[in-house]
């Protein structure tokens, strides 16, 4: 029987032990097509397993080989691919990835159609200059670098590049952020926008193997680490070039007794941002890692109304993440809330269904589709967002607001960046 893609599939019902008797040929809501790609990843950490995870899930590509320097993480990421196969029907489950013997093998693989590159930050820049060599289409992981000069370089070494370089800046896939996308800059349903307040109040860092995160040289600080993602996503309702950034930011305690090799953890773990851009448009953002659950805020204002975006994750009842879009229009139109979320399968895979949507987004790319408004997230865009957390880490080092022009200059990035934002 042929398999129809545009189909939905009915992932609860084709493994329900129930619908088991059903014989492949009567299969038609239950069948499975093919993967069509073959992915190579590189770094089996958390995110690398979760990439695994989603590929796998999703069905369009297969997870041919893995690599990483920590056999540990290759063991646990085998043994959780495994436990992965044995949950699906027999006639569905592939084969256990490869396990490359260096990096050189992994990226040059000719079985392999795309690299997609998990390792910790501070390695990004060496792995993907390896990986650039194979001219494949390549996924790096977000933050493209650690350092302005190494994300600039990969901005010019991607204009040239034979096929394409995609940076992980899935927070554009979240439920919650693709809908206030499209109200705001599809439907303009607030009009102008004039105002844009972002939080997250989340635990601390989770553990990484040698604690990379918990170190500025390592992860790039903790506003360029994790906050690239809501600066990404600043830039994008703002739609034009950021003129000043200030902010404050500190330490609560909470890795005050984390030490490696004589160092001793100097991320900071609180901050409060504010942007303004060229429009006179203002932006700020507000990061707390002392929050016993996790909470993201979107509040936009305009011309013609508020929108307010939620995300509350409850990990102590272990419930899936609660997502909310409220639309205040006031005299001026239809206002509305919405419950906002992914199919169950989805949501569960990682990053609550945004990781899923980001692959889909990847495929769709290396097989020529247009991508759509507010896709997949190019390397310049994942400069800019890395731009104003570097500003931002700045301005708190030194309690002077940063003029972005002149931030700009005195880091050569100029010519990189060209003549307007609209360049993303």
């Amino acid at each position: 029987m042929s398999i129809d893609t545009i189909k939905p599939r009915l992932r609860f019902f084709e493994g329900a032990a129930g619908q088991q008797h059903i014989p492949e040929t009567d299969k038609y809501l239950y069948a499975v097509a093919p993967p069509v790609h073959r992915l190579a990843i590189i770094g089996t950490g958390t995110i690398g397993q979760e990439h695994m995870r989603v590929a796998r899930l999703l069905g369009r590509a297969a997870v041919h080989g893995i690599f990483d320097c920590e056999q540990r993480s290759i063991d646990i990421a085998l043994a959780n691919y495994a436990a992965q196969e044995m949950s699906l029907p027999e006639e569905q489950r592939q084969p256990a990835p490869i396990v490359y013997t260096s990096l050189e093998n992994a990226c040059n693989d000719a079985a392999v159609d795309a690299v997609m590159i998990c390792t910790p930050n501070y390695t990004h820049f060496d792995v993907l200059k390896v990986a650039m060599a194979s001219g494949k289409a390549i996924f790096l992981e977000k933050p493209m670098a650690t350092t302005l000069s190494d994300a600039a370089a990969t901005v010019a070494l991607a204009r040239d590049y034979q096929s394409f370089v995609q940076i992980g800046l899935q927070y554009r896939y979240k439920a919650q952020y693709v809908e206030s996308l499209h109200e705001a800059l599809v439907r303009r349903s607030v009009g102008e926008i004039r105002m844009i307040s972002m939080s997250e109040y989340r635990p601390p860092f989770l553990d990484k193997v040698g604690q990379w995160n918990k170190f500025n040289h390592l992860s790039g600080g903790t506003l360029v680490e994790k906050c690239c993602h809501y600066f990404d996503l600043i830039n994008l309702f703002a739609g034009v070039q950021p003129t000043r950034v200030y902010a404050s930011a500190g330490q609560s305690g909470v890795f005050d007794g984390l030490t490696r090799d004589g160092r001793k953890s100097d991320i900071d773990d609180n901050a409060f941002v504010i942007i303004d851009y060229e429009n006179g448009c203002r932006a700020n953002f507000t990061l707390n890692m002392c929050s016993p659950d996790f909470t993201e805020e979107l509040c936009l204002v305009g011309t013609h109304g508020r929108l307010i975006a939620t995300e509350r994750f409850d990990v102590h009842h272990r419930q899936e993440a609660a997502t909310s879009l409220r639309l205040e229009l006031g005299e001026l139109g239809s206002s509305k809330e919405s419950v906002l979320g992914y199919a169950s399968v989805i949501e569960r895979s990682g990053h609550h269904g945004a990781t899923y949507f980001e692959h889909a987004a990847f495929l769709d790319r290396l097989e020529g589709k247009e991508p759509i408004e507010g896709g997949a997230a190019t390397p310049l865009q994942g400069l800019w967002s890395m731009l104003i957390a570097s500003a931002a880490q700045e301005s708190s080092k030194t309690g002077n607001a940063v003029e972005m022009a002149d931030y700009i200059e005195a880091n050569g990035l100029a010519s990189v960046l060209g003549e307007s934002f609209a360049a993303n």
